[in-house]
């Protein structure tokens, strides 16, 4: 049985339409590393490894270790929220003015 950390992970790199070499390359990990963290139980990767991974898939690493009783969509809300801190205020503030114009396409 695969383990749900390694399920989390081929389900959210197939759902971003990404390879095991792609996301392998994003990772600065070989495609037999992801593999094995994918279909081995347990994965030992560790928490550099982990962290590298959810940026990649976009959402914590909580989540993918299953530490997060959130679901998905709150997993990469999380996670857009982290990276949207680390913009610059410009950028942020073109975000926002892009967010308001799709809710008032709504």
């Amino acid at each position: 049985m695969t383990a749900p950390f390694g399920e989390r992970i081929r389900a959210l790199r197939k759902k971003k339409g990404l390879t095991l070499d792609q996301l392998a390359a994003l990772t600065e990990s070989s495609k037999s590393y992801i593999w094995e963290l994918e279909n081995k139980n347990p994965p030992r990767p560790s928490a550099e490894k982990i962290a590298k991974i959810a940026a990649a898939l976009d959402v914590t690493g909580d989540y993918l270790m299953g530490a997060d009783d959130a679901d998905l969509q709150t997993a990469e809300d999380k996670a857009f929220f982290r990276k949207y801190n680390q913009m610059t205020p410009d950028a942020r503030a073109r975000l926002r003015k892009l967010a308001k114009a799709l809710d008032e396409d709504d």
